[in-house]
């Protein structure tokens, strides 16, 4: 079963400020602020949220199939899918514009200075999920272009192939009726526990308002694991620990592929929901979104080491 990954794909380039931002801002010149970083150590990666959940659920044996909006620098990111067996007849590219760019300073602190371009995403809407070749029997919706993500959730619906809304950053993009109507077409929602006080505070529901506005309801917690809501039930997700902590970005992307995977093959909660807690604690190793790599004995050794019991065939 294929499943369709609605999303971003984008350059990241990450540069590191060898100092502290705080040494170098003014905090009674902020109002007409001017700063200049010198960054000796640079990279590019490829990232973007479709592009790293199709990367994860490939690497599981999973068979994805994005649709998305790319640029005219899309060129290397196309030879990469090629080269990693991921389909791309459905990726549109957009003349006249950039793949999305995210550009990201940071500090030895860890703080982090962002920007980002969204080039093609906001012709996102020029995809429709009727046109894709693949049988899609699952599909995600993540953060995206405002119109694509709205025309994407109606388009899934009413070709009754479940999905799992993934509204990521993209949360401020939507008013309350917006919002509440995407949930309501989507069979799976999952936020981090931040999005999902702004999910609360957007929609007005409570926790047990949204819990019956989906079959499904993922909430991240960061190092304190997950938790997935439904039929009444509430299963605990434990936290996989890091062998090491190199880099957070796509650690959520890997999470989710690791959630398609096992809804794909029919697991149940815990098994999937735990599958994609090691996944996130696999990638946060590695820097960048798409760097990590495991072969599937490892995996199933990480898995039953962590859990006591074996990765569901």
């Amino acid at each position: 079963m294929s499943v369709l990954i609605c999303g971003s794909m984008a350059y990241d380039t990450i540069m590191v400020f060898p100092d502290r931002f705080k040494n170098h801002i003014l905090p009674e010149k902020i109002h007409m602020l001017s700063v200049s970083f010198m960054v000796p150590e640079m990279r590019r990666e490829f990232g973007g949220c479709a592009g790293n959940i199709a990367y994860s659920l490939k690497m599981l044996g999973g068979d994805p199939q994005i649709m998305a909006t790319a640029g005219c620098d899309f060129a290397p990111y196309a030879e990469r899918l090629d080269t990693l067996g991921i389909r791309r007849d459905s990726i549109q590219e957009v003349a006249n514009t950039f793949t999305g760019q995210c550009f990201l300073t940071t500090d030895l602190d860890d703080n982090q200075i962002n920007a980002f371009h969204p080039g093609a995403m906001s012709f996102s809407h020029l995809n429709r999920v009727a046109d894709v070749k693949a049988s899609i029997g699952l599909a995600i919706i993540s953060p995206d272009g405002k119109q694509g993500m709205q025309e994407h959730c109606e388009q899934l619906a009413a070709a009754g192939i479940p999905f799992v809304f993934d509204p990521g950053q993209g949360l401020p993009m939507f008013s309350k009726d917006e919002l509440l109507r995407m949930i309501s077409l989507a069979s799976y929602l999952t936020v981090n526990d931040y999005e999902l006080e702004m999910v609360l505070n957007t929609t007005g529901l409570n926790i047990e308002g949204l819990k019956k506005a989906v079959r499904v309801l993922i909430v991240t917690l960061g190092g304190e694991g997950s938790k997935i809501y439904t039929d009444g039930i509430c299963h605990d997700i434990p936290a996989v620990a890091a062998s090491e902590v190199l880099d957070p970005t796509g650690c959520g992307d890997a999470y989710r592929a690791g959630l398609l995977y096992g809804i794909s093959q029919g697991w149940d909660w815990p098994a999937a929901g735990r599958l994609a807690s090691l996944l996130g604690s696999i990638k946060i190793g590695f820097k960048g979104g798409q760097n990590h790599e495991i072969s599937r004995e490892v995996l199933a050794a990480r898995f039953e080491e962590a859990f006591g019991f074996a990765l569901p065939a």
